[in-house]
């Protein structure tokens, strides 16, 4: 313990003399240190128990503190709660996640561990000023850099087609940037933020939003309009983005695309630029690159070259797990389905060849 000068080490008092510090500059007390003076995290460590892992991780959404609590942590949650309704400057809520996102519409159970009842929160992310019901809709600030390198992407006069809008992170900065954007979500809630929030941002003229499956969306609405802005000589220098943030299945809507068009309806159109897709998967193993590369190609049935696509590590979920973007443009020869063919051919040729094999073995 040091009580004066002398007790320090002769080492440390001579760095200290190199400071002009000495005995008579120091000046000794107690120093009382409460609650207030210790961080959620330190607070904690040191109540958690040691031998399992404890808290690393949580959320701010406004005023919302979200967790995700393990079932070993459980019974100390109330004062999780509480310490970080203490601890973190603005909350009034502090929830945990009760179980995975397993529904079409991507919320999940909520339990409030401390606080006001009120899920109604307001966000800033990227200019733009966004509110929702937290328990109804998704929302993760973890992809706030990510909807800000989108948004980079896209020009004044481009459209951005949002396959799975949510309430709105790529769609508004984008019509904020004078983008049209048609934007989509199944979600009735979501839907309803969505409106909400171009509304709040003065962005409702650029944004016309729909309620409706991602693959009728694209059927339907996304195809109509492609065609409609193909024909208008104006538009054709300018691109059009389509952005599929749905991780956990994203890639299977992308054989929509794949014949989305008669060949007859894009013969006489001069198409300079063709739709970039950024699409959005969950990766598992070791090289999550190739394993995020092959899954659009299996649902897209192309093969596409390095220089046509880009994987692009967007987070960390857990072990072995990345959240991965795949861009790639899509190309006449995949919106008319002739890439489809050909790879059914490829498949009819592979089985034929293999039968006359087995039948050659045979003899």
């Amino acid at each position: 313990m040091v009580k004066c000068f002398d007790d320090i080490n002769e080492g440390d008092r001579s760095a200290l003399q190199n400071f002009n510090i000495n005995k008579d500059s120091l000046r000794f007390g107690k120093l009382n240190l409460t609650y207030d003076n210790w961080r959620a995290d330190e607070v904690l460590k040191a109540i958690l128990p040691e031998d399992k892992d404890s808290l690393t991780s949580y959320s701010v959404i406004g005023h919302i503190v979200h967790v995700n609590l393990r079932d070993h942590l459980l019974e100390y949650r109330k004062v999780i709660g509480q310490v970080f309704l203490d601890k973190i400057k603005g909350a009034r809520t502090v929830v945990n996640k009760t179980d995975i996102i397993d529904n079409m519409y991507r919320n999940f159970n909520m339990e409030i561990l401390c606080g006001e009842d009120c899920m109604l929160a307001q966000v800033r992310e990227n200019h733009c000023t966004f509110e929702f019901d937290f328990s109804s809709v998704y929302w993760n600030p973890r992809l706030c850099t990510e909807h800000e390198r989108i948004a980079k992407k896209i020009k004044q006069g481009d459209v951005l087609y949002d396959v799975f809008a949510g309430v709105g992170p790529f769609a508004i900065p984008a019509a904020k940037k004078k983008c049209i954007v048609l934007a989509n979500d199944l979600n009735p809630e979501s839907h309803k933020w969505l409106e909400h929030n171009a509304k709040l941002n003065k962005v409702n003229a650029l944004i016309h939003t729909f309620n409706k499956d991602g693959e009728v969306f694209i059927k339907e609405d996304v195809r109509s309009d492609m065609l409609q802005r193909w024909q208008n000589v104006d538009f054709r220098n300018n691109t059009m983005h389509i952005t599929m943030n749905l991780p956990a299945m994203a890639v299977t809507f992308l054989k929509v695309f794949n014949g989305l068009f008669t060949p007859e309806e894009l013969e006489s159109l001069e198409i300079k630029i063709f739709p970039v897709v950024y699409v959005y998967c969950f990766a598992k193993g070791d090289n999550p690159v190739t394993v995020a590369k092959k899954m659009v190609e299996e649902n897209l049935c192309v093969e596409l070259r390095e220089d046509m696509i880009d994987v692009f590590h967007v987070r960390n979920v857990s072990v072995k797990k990345e959240m991965m973007r795949v861009a790639f443009q899509l190309s006449k020869s995949i919106l008319t389905g002739e890439c489809s063919r050909h790879c059914e051919k490829q498949i009819t040729d592979g089985k034929a060849e293999e039968r006359q094999q087995a039948g050659e073995e045979h003899l």
